[in-house]
């Protein structure tokens, strides 16, 4: 399991606990806030994984942290091939562990900003461990999207339902103790809230 500190992977993580038991793996790259890692810890502990690790990759870099780099339509928080390279490494986690499923919390809105969240893409990324991996091949190993077809707001709903612990989420893009309330992520989440009509414990009073 793919965890950051965000609602939605820690929806895809109460779906998935309720057949296996989880493994979840955080990615600490440059520029990701402190609160965010700090979150993935919070839920990991509380959903109560088998095992959290944090894999550490300094030289990764956001889209607006890397000089010169030509984005084009893409968010400043766009990671070149992000899910290209934290696939691959949840792929040795599973071999390791001989896990059936890689699961990733990406929602139908991703898709529509990010090519590397794509059916075509993910299809290909099974295939390829596949073909690299005995074991995998073997194990039959497959990646899971929970909330493929779910948008925002939906997840939001689900998660609602699943008792996800939302005060232990975390959505901001900026450091901090508390979230922003400006920046993208913070401002999806308090839109995504509004239309579920569910309350956030983290928002202050507007």
């Amino acid at each position: 399991m793919l965890l950051s500190g965000g609602i939605d992977s820690a929806t895809a993580l109460c779906l998935t606990k309720r057949t296996y038991a989880v493994r979840a793996i955080t990615f600490e790259y440059h520029g990701v806030a402190r609160r965010e890692l700090e979150a993935a810890r919070a839920v990991a502990n509380k959903l109560g994984v088998v095992e959290h690790r944090v894999v550490r990759l300094p030289d990764l870099k956001e889209a607006a942290d890397i000089p010169g780099f030509d984005r084009g339509m893409l968010p400043p928080t766009y990671i070149p091939l992000r899910n290209s390279v934290f696939y691959s490494l949840a792929a040795s986690v599973a071999e390791e562990s001989g896990a059936e499923l890689i699961v990733g919390g990406h929602n139908k809105d991703d898709a529509k900003i990010f090519h590397d969240v794509s059916s075509k893409f993910f299809a290909a990324q099974q295939a390829a461990f596949r073909a690299a991996s005995p074991v995998l091949r073997r194990n039959r190993v497959s990646i899971s999207r929970p909330l493929r077809l779910k948008t925002k707001v939906q997840v939001i709903a689900l998660a609602n339902e699943l008792r996800v612990p939302f005060e232990l989420t975390w959505s901001c893009h900026r450091e901090g103790m508390k979230h922003c309330w400006s920046c993208p992520g913070c401002v999806s989440r308090r839109e995504s809230f509004a239309k579920a009509g569910v309350a956030d414990p983290l928002s202050p009073k507007w």
